[in-house]
């Protein structure tokens, strides 16, 4: 026991030095010239700033909302900060065979796919549930099913290229706008939001938080969590799982 009391604690500490301060690759905007890459819910708020960074990065942008007369917009705008190419397609998520055929055609108008960020969702108000089904159905379907029907559409695309997946979940904007007097928050500044989602998809990053308190993020990432993740993935062959 003594000899396991030695051992274990300077490995834990070791362990949680690496993940805390091990030094991450510098990210630089060139990592994103060229690349092609997908934004949904791109016609406003962090969406829209995404597509904007993006843009002045030298991508090649596709972005997806409802509203086509936003989306000609910023695809606009887009060219005139310097995206390699700018496209949009209008649709709704709640459409399952939008979603999947989406993808199919921004790939083809693309030439391929580098990244996948999937930022929509469905509109909700800040009410107790009252026990509307058909409300918990669609916020299942745009909010999950659809990103999972994206991102299997993606998946041989971003296999071929090594890209990624980025999944944004934020309370800005009209979210702000909903809890209005029930939280007493302040959200962060989109653009900066924006920026910071582009750079953890970049690095390849699992999970990035932003927000104006700096300690929520040291909280969120859960040290224990990722400990007990390390210990338990050690008694599954990994490499046959994903082979089958």
């Amino acid at each position: 026991m003594a000899c396991m009391k030695n051992y274990l604690l300077p490995i834990l500490g070791i362990f949680l030095a690496y993940y805390y301060y091990s030094a991450d690759e510098e990210f630089k905007p060139e990592m994103l010239q060229g690349k092609k890459v997908i934004v949904t819910g791109a016609s406003k708020g962090i969406g829209k700033e995404m597509a904007y960074h993006l843009a002045k990065m030298g991508a090649h942008v596709m972005v997806t909302a409802r509203s086509e007369e936003a989306l000609k917009k910023i695809v606009s705008d887009c060219l005139k900060y310097g995206a390699a190419s700018a496209h949009y397609i209008a649709g709704t998520m709640e459409d399952m065979t939008f979603a999947e055929q989406f993808i199919a055609k921004a790939g083809k108008i693309l030439g391929g796919l580098d990244m996948l960020i999937l930022n929509h969702i469905t509109s909700a108000t800040m009410e107790p549930f009252a026990g509307d089904i058909h409300f918990v159905r669609r916020s299942m379907e745009v909010n999950y099913i659809s990103y999972v029907v994206m991102s299997m559409a993606a998946l041989p695309m971003l296999k071929q290229s090594n890209g990624s997946i980025v999944v944004v979940s934020s309370m800005a904007d009209s979210a702000m706008k909903a809890v209005s007097g029930i939280l007493n928050a302040e959200a962060a500044p989109k653009k900066d939001c924006a920026l910071e989602i582009i750079k953890g998809g970049a690095l390849r990053q699992e999970e990035v938080y932003y927000g104006k308190l700096g300690w929520a993020s040291l909280l969120l990432k859960n040290p224990g969590r990722r400990i007990l993740e390390f210990l338990s993935l050690r008694n599954y062959n990994m490499e046959k799982f994903i082979n089958n």
